[in-house]
């Protein structure tokens, strides 16, 4: 086992994607949070495909993907944003439209460059063994952001996550905090597609809070578990794709959804074993 681990770090590219694992893990699983507590699931799978748009266009234009997936997922974390806020009735349609629009502007832009394209294809299902250490200089920046955007608004962050309109009445900044906080979603999704892909991000931003959220209730300890959960996933899959030499994203993604399985079946026996000695204990009382 040591020398396994040792031949791993001697690799520059597998010790950036370990740091790489680790900062995205801590971003994950502080969004995710917010993402599943918000009810705003579809809203960062729209995000996440529309940034294949910007990626398609820096490419055609000769710029690196990575700035054009920041600036398309900033622009779509906007737009997405305020529509589920001003038109709620007809947010998903909208969204959903956004959502292909992005990924077919990508595919039309990707089709139109001249050259081999196979390296575009790591931008959809991801490649953490590629991660640069311009790309890490990046994680680093954004995982900051959304640790002091957390620490600074924690509690406004979680009037509006349990009761947006009692916080409305209270006169919290709501559509503050909430258009920030999508902006910060789309940042996230940008530094993610690295590890798992545009595709499989959505999953990574959600499995591990939904873990947490199974078992904890306190927005702080879901964020704090979920984090570690991601960590986890993102580092048991990767020494295991490493291994068998299979695609990283799809294997942290297969890991993360075994374990939210059994995560699910545990919790379920635990509450059966629950109920079950609340029903005897009330049958002894009679």
């Amino acid at each position: 086992m040591i020398s396994f681990l040792n031949e791993i770090l001697s690799y520059e590219f597998m010790r950036n994607a370990l740091l790489a694992g680790v900062i995205v893990s801590a971003a994950c699983g502080i969004i995710g949070t917010l993402v599943v507590l918000n009810r705003i699931v579809f809203i960062s799978g729209g995000i996440a495909h529309a940034a294949y748009g910007g990626v398609g266009i820096a490419y055609f234009l000769g710029l690196n993907p990575v700035w054009g997936a920041v600036a398309f997922s900033l622009a779509s974390s906007l737009a997405m944003g305020y529509v589920h806020r001003k038109e709620k009735a007809r947010a998903d349609t909208i969204i959903g439209v956004m959502w292909a629009l992005g990924m077919a502007l990508g595919i039309i832009f990707v089709s139109l460059s001249p050259g081999y394209k196979a390296d575009l294809m790591s931008y959809l299902f991801g490649s953490i063994l590629a991660v640069s250490a311009a790309d890490l200089r990046l994680m680093l920046v954004i995982v900051l952001a959304v640790l002091i955007f957390v620490l600074v608004f924690y509690r406004l962050l979680l009037a509006i996550s349990f009761d947006e309109t009692f916080s409305t009445v209270r006169n919290v900044p709501v559509g503050f905090v909430y258009m920030a906080m999508i902006v910060l979603i789309g940042l996230t999704v940008v530094i993610s597609m690295r590890v798992v892909g545009l595709i499989l991000v959505i999953a990574l931003l959600t499995i591990p809070p939904a873990i947490a959220n199974l078992f904890v209730q306190e927005m702080r300890g879901i964020m704090f578990l979920s984090s570690a959960l991601s960590l986890v996933f993102t580092i048991s899959g990767l020494l295991i794709s490493y291994t068998l030499n299979l695609p990283s994203g799809a294997v942290i993604i297969l890991v993360a959804s075994l374990a939210y399985g059994l995560a699910a079946a545990l919790r379920g026996i635990l509450t059966w074993s629950t109920l079950k000695k609340e029903s005897a204990a009330s049958r002894n009382d009679f």
